[in-house]
């Protein structure tokens, strides 16, 4: 049976565990709306009101840096996409508990691994529904100039919603 070569996701011969800034972005399955309302008036600026999945997802990507030895100076948890900016920046290299078979991953997948399975624990005691869509998107971030172009971008992501790629009319929760 041919079964279809799916796409690579990552760019290839690149080392996703060196120094460096990545900015990642994950969705939610068939971007349905999980994590946040964005809520305001025409005139006033909108806010971004987290809902129990959310705060679940926050608490996760919260204690991220101290267990991958990584810095997230950025991030925003949208109704059903998460935004980052993650920073390698190691002298060393930090022992991280993994299993032998999981050796070959990079701290970029092994903290994204780590998020979604960890989320999904803490949602799925209430709902057996799927959470996440199949891996992420990533962007290694090459130079200042780009890097204060994504910081823009996560900064004003809650006021372009309703303009943004990953926007669900659905009513969020």
């Amino acid at each position: 049976m041919n079964l279809p070569k799916r796409k690579l996701t990552r760019l290839k011969g690149y080392d996703y565990s060196q120094n460096g800034a990545y900015f990642i972005t994950i969705c939610t399955h068939n971007r349905k709306c999980l994590f946040s309302n964005i809520v305001g008036a025409i005139h006033v600026s909108p806010e971004n009101k987290l809902t129990q999945c959310g705060e679940l997802v926050e608490q996760i990507i919260e204690i991220l840096p101290d267990r991958f030895n990584v810095s997230i100076p950025k991030y925003v948890i949208m109704p059903n996409h998460i935004h980052l900016i993650i920073e390698i920046y190691n002298d060393e290299k930090r022992a991280i508990r993994e299993s032998p078979l999981q050796y070959h991953r990079s701290v970029i997948d092994k903290m994204m691994g780590f998020l979604k399975m960890n989320v999904s624990k803490k949602i799925h005691n209430t709902d057996k529904e799927k959470i996440w869509q199949r891996s992420y998107h990533d962007h290694i971030i090459r130079g200042e100039k780009d890097y204060q172009m994504i910081w823009e971008y996560i900064d004003t992501n809650v006021i372009r919603w309703e303009n943004d790629c990953f926007y669900n009319s659905e009513t969020e929760q």
